[in-house]
């Protein structure tokens, strides 16, 4: 297991790589300066940037987790003395959660063994927390890469090799198509997106796609069937989600077949999805109707004649809080929609 650094001398030891500020940067005027070199002098520069901020960041991380979890052990349990230790230093609780997470990365890569805490260096902020974000197996792949190599890690690295993995780890792709992926002959960066999908289908829907990617496994196939996929996700996410549907007797996997026949996917999706969305709104709307109402009956009760502009105030929003809901649809007010909330029986 990787030793974490934990004492002034073994921090001193992990950051001793010489980094200088006064980086040689090329004059933008310079006419015997072609611009490949121009450009390998200036991603030099940045690339060494990267490696300060990455380590230093890693390193307030822990600072900020260690000042979190005292209060939580031993402070004030709502955490108002971590915030004021923020405040002093105007560090907003988004950045400073941030910082926590990359050190929970560092300390997660770390931990497992497969790269040296000097090794960090070779990646950029993105790529570490992607990679930490990676499955073990993928991990294993970035960690030998900067630990044997010393390559560049950058978040670009980080997804081909993961998109490598899930193409070639699935069952649900046939051998073929995985022979193929394994030649380069079918961009895993294709497939990875079409397995995500077939994850959340049903097996029939899966052994469909199955049959149709060993028929036709080129580039256009895996994209159109990872985009239906995609879709036929969405409907059956969206379908468990209506009640209206729930509460009738409807074969949502035969209706979803008959659509596919009759090539109206998209539009029987976005039929279901919008219906979620409309029950949701409406659900809001009541929440706020009788918010509203609740507001405007307190302040009723609290007024009278002597306050007639706060009278007159809540005279205009009857329109909002009556059993019936006016809302203009133009600023003419010449359209109008009314909605009537009947009571519960």
């Amino acid at each position: 297991m990787a030793h974490l650094p934990e004492t002034t001398a073994e921090l001193a030891d992990v950051l001793a790589t010489p980094v200088s500020f006064d980086f040689d940067l090329p004059d933008p005027a310079d006419p015997t300066l072609d611009h490949s070199e121009f450009q390998r002098r200036l991603d030099n520069a940045w690339q060494q940037c990267d490696r300060i901020d990455l380590r230093t960041d890693i390193w307030r991380g822990r600072i900020l987790r260690t000042v979190r979890d005292r209060e939580k052990l031993g402070g004030d349990a709502r955490g108002a003395g971590f915030s004021e230790w923020l405040k002093r230093r105007e560090i907003t609780k988004s950045r400073a959660y941030s910082l926590i997470q990359l050190a929970n990365s560092a300390d997660t890569l770390l931990s497992a063994g497969d790269l040296p805490a000097e090794a960090i260096g070779n990646f950029s902020k993105r790529a570490f927390v992607e990679t930490a974000k990676a499955a073990p197996e993928v991990q294993r792949l970035i960690s030998k890469a900067a630990r044997d190599r010393g390559a560049r890690i950058t978040r670009r690295e980080v997804k081909q090799l993961s998109d490598e993995w899930t193409a070639m780890s699935s069952d649900l792709l046939p051998p073929q198509v995985k022979q193929k992926a394994g030649e380069g002959t079918l961009p895993a960066r294709h497939l990875a997106p079409l397995v995500k999908e077939m994850e959340k289908l049903p097996p029939a829907h899966v052994r469909e796609i199955q049959r149709e990617i060993q028929e036709h496994p080129n580039t256009d196939t895996a994209k159109h069937l990872a985009s239906e996929a995609r879709t036929l996700s969405r409907y059956l996410d969206a379908a468990a989600r209506v009640q209206a549907i729930r509460n009738c007797k409807v074969d949502m996997e035969l209706a979803l077949d008959e659509a596919l026949q009759l090539g109206c996917l998209n539009l029987t999706s976005d039929l279901v999805k919008q219906a979620a969305q409309l029950e949701q709104a409406t659900a809001r709307l009541f929440a706020l109707w009788k918010r509203l109402g609740n507001l405007s009956d307190r302040l009723y009760v609290d007024t009278g004649a002597s306050n007639p502009h706060l009278r007159a105030l809540l005279g205009c929003l009857d329109v909002l809080t009556n059993d019936t809901i006016e809302v203009p649809l133009d600023d003419s007010g010449d359209r109008l929609v009314r909605l009537r909330v009947l009571p519960d029986a």
